[in-house]
């Protein structure tokens, strides 16, 4: 096929007018841990440096020393550990108070005394900021912009200003906006960051506001370049980051995976790609970018905040097709169907089998999944009709590859179970100083013998897979690196109340893989053995690859 015929995903858009290549700072490590219920211990933040260095970022904003231990811990140790081949550590701060010189300021003296490369400064560039969080005059703050950034020019670093609340300042009174941003660029600042920090601006207001500023700076001759840093509280972060890029800036700030304060700061797994793929501008290049989903997957984990299926790019939903008639064309002509290719990003096309599929889905699905039915059209025929009953009732295979390809060996006649059930009971006992403790016993066949395990957990569901690792990890040591990871619930039809049909979803993971299962029943505890079976059946069917040496 001709890349001519190959359509949009092809070619990328104009782009900015230059097309000069566009750097990328990250500061996941500092902006993004502001989210709730996001914290990194220095040892975290030491590992997503290094990935972010593998995935080719240019800056790596490491923390604002000084403000707390942690963040000093991690700039002690980048000193001795970090060994960065890409990015550039760069340490964050503000400019000096008002009644300090630049020498005596502990803010800067602590910027300088981290050691790193590049510091970035922010001032206030909105002027009921300057008079009312400040308490300084306007002129005041912009000698303090301009000395601030001249002690650090002059101790030999890289200097960033981030413009702080630039937008709403520019709006405000753009005069004097402009008389910071020129403050910082006279100064010797590397890059001029214009900052949307309360995130309400539109696209349309910052290709204007960017325009006017590139231009006004290009009048008087600073030629200094300008950055964008954007937050989503009005979900526009990521646009506003591109359109500012195609009006002038050739610098982005973001986090991975969007985190940060509020509504989150701007998304650099979508603003990579679209700079790289469609709008043509070099970010990190086509190599570096198919570690995208692989690092975005990363960062989440250490985080420990589960990645966004439906997430832009990096999803496990983002190029997944569930339409029978739509998964079915997606295969003969993907570009049809995908606005990019997921291989590019490192992510994968996927068939998500549910009541909508069709013969071609479900084939897909279960080459998807390792097994061959190719030709064996009365199986897949079986199977669909099954799948759409079961649904009917309110399975979900969606999120349930394992389940499914477990149906799949059983109707295939392939299926060899690992034990058989005789019997299992539950007991809960909620004991006079409060403790609530339950035990679970069960009773099985594996290996021509019979077994009985009883275990404790802290719930019915822990009690049972406890107790069924008693009885058969003997035979299969493999269990032991088998374990589950997310256990969902979901009363289906809420007016029977407590005799209401509930579905349990399972994910389960051996370190390497993940997959997840479900079960579904009036009983909760029911459900959740049959989802913990296929768990363990899946499991034990694809055995981790031991380890070398």
């Amino acid at each position: 096929m001709s890349e001519e015929a190959r359509g949009p995903r092809a070619a990328p858009a104009a782009g900015g007018p230059e097309r000069v290549p566009v750097t990328v700072y990250d500061t996941t490590l500092r902006d993004g841990t502001q989210r709730e219920n996001l914290s990194l211990s220095a040892e975290d933040k030491l590992r997503i440096c290094r990935r972010l260095d593998d995935l080719g970022v240019q800056f790596v904003e490491g923390g604002f020393p000084g403000s707390n231990p942690k963040d000093m811990e991690f700039f002690e140790r980048a000193r001795d550990e970090l060994e960065l081949s890409t990015a550039v550590l760069t340490a964050f701060g503000a400019t000096r108070h008002k009644s300090n010189s630049p020498e005596d300021d502990p803010m800067l003296r602590a910027l300088l005394d981290v050691g790193t490369p590049a510091v970035c400064v922010f001032g206030k560039a909105w002027t009921v900021h300057v008079t009312e969080t400040l308490r300084a005059t306007l002129e005041e703050n912009v000698r303090m912009v301009a000395d601030s950034v001249d002690h650090l020019k002059a101790a030999g670093r890289t200097v960033f200003f981030d413009a702080e609340h630039f937008f709403d300042g520019y709006k405000h009174d753009a005069g004097y906006a402009m008389e910071v941003c020129r403050a910082a660029a006279q100064s010797g600042a590397e890059v001029v960051v214009l900052c949307d920090t309360n995130g309400g601006t539109l696209p349309h207001e910052v290709t204007g506001i960017v325009a006017e500023v590139r231009e006004r700076l290009d009048v008087e001759g600073l030629r200094v370049p300008l950055g964008m840093h954007a937050h989503d509280d009005a979900g526009c972060a990521v646009a506003n980051s591109l359109v500012a890029v195609d009006a002038g800036c050739v610098h982005v700030q973001g986090t991975m995976n969007g985190y940060g304060e509020r509504a989150g700061n701007a998304d650099l797994t979508a603003i990579i790609p679209a700079l790289e793929l469609k709008m043509g501008r070099r970010v990190i290049g086509r190599e570096r970018l198919k570690l995208l989903t692989e690092v975005s997957h990363f960062v989440a984990e250490v985080a420990n905040i589960s990645p966004d299926p439906h997430q832009p790019y990096v999803g496990a939903s983002a190029f997944a097709h569930k339409g029978g008639v739509h998964a079915a064309a997606a295969a003969r002509l993907p570009e049809a169907y995908e606005h990019a290719d997921p291989s590019a990003v490192g992510n994968l096309a996927r068939v998500v089998v549910s009541e909508l599929a069709g013969r071609a889905s479900l084939s897909m699905k279960a080459a998807e999944l390792g097994i061959d039915v190719e030709g064996d059209a009365e199986t897949v025929g079986r199977v669909l009709d099954r799948i759409k009953e079961l649904e009917h009732r309110g399975y979900s295979f969606e999120a349930a590859d394992g389940t499914l390809e477990v149906m799949l060996r059983k109707e295939l006649g392939t299926y060899q179970p690992f034990f058989t059930l005789e019997s299992f009971r539950c007991i809960m006992e909620k004991r006079e100083d409060g403790r609530v403790m339950t035990e679970a016993t069960i009773k099985l066949h594996v290996g021509g013998h019979r077994y009985i395990a009883t275990a404790e957990g802290n719930g019915p569901v822990n009690a049972l897979d406890r107790a069924l690792r008693l009885a058969i990890e003997r035979f299969y040591p493999e269990l032991a690196s088998i374990e589950l990871t997310d256990y969902k619930v979901r009363v289906l039809d809420e007016k029977k109340g407590t005799a209401a049909v509930t579905r349990v979803l399972i994910e389960s993971t051996d370190r390497e893989k993940s997959w997840g299962t479900v079960g579904l029943s009036e009983n909760i505890i029911e459900a959740s053995w049959e989802a913990l079976v296929d768990s363990v059946d899946y499991g034990l069917s694809h055995p981790r690859e031991p380890e070398k040496g």
